[in-house]
């Protein structure tokens, strides 16, 4: 079972629960931004887009370097593995569930045929 800490899960789980951070980090896997350029690709103001990337700091997806004037944001050395695999955790098990219930759906199918043919 795939232990991680709650706050970390709960961070990274924040992080990634808005459209705009997802979009912030699928940009920076494109390549390196300053705030600014990330504000104006997504249509928002300097400090909401500090405050976004705030929150990926945080939860170690992006780190960022001041020079001079200019913010450069990049992707943070941390990757979502240890989440990933709770999510894969849960997803065998509704895959699990799902196929319990397709072997009931051909089984009820089965009796269907047979008493249809008793008639």
């Amino acid at each position: 079972m795939v232990q991680c800490s709650p706050t970390r899960f709960d961070a990274s789980f924040a992080a990634l629960s808005d459209a705009t951070r997802r979009g912030v980090l699928e940009q920076l896997g494109r390549a390196d931004a300053s705030i600014t350029d990330l504000a104006e690709k997504f249509h928002m103001t300097l400090t909401g887009m500090k405050k976004h990337v705030g929150v990926l700091e945080q939860a170690g997806l992006v780190t960022t370097e001041k020079v001079g004037r200019v913010r450069t944001c990049k992707l943070g050395l941390r990757r979502l593995e240890e989440e990933a695999a709770w999510i894969e955790r849960y997803n065998r098990l509704w895959d699990a569930r799902f196929d319990g219930l397709d072997k009931v759906i051909e089984e009820l199918k089965q009796k269907e045929k047979v008493d249809g043919r008793r008639k």
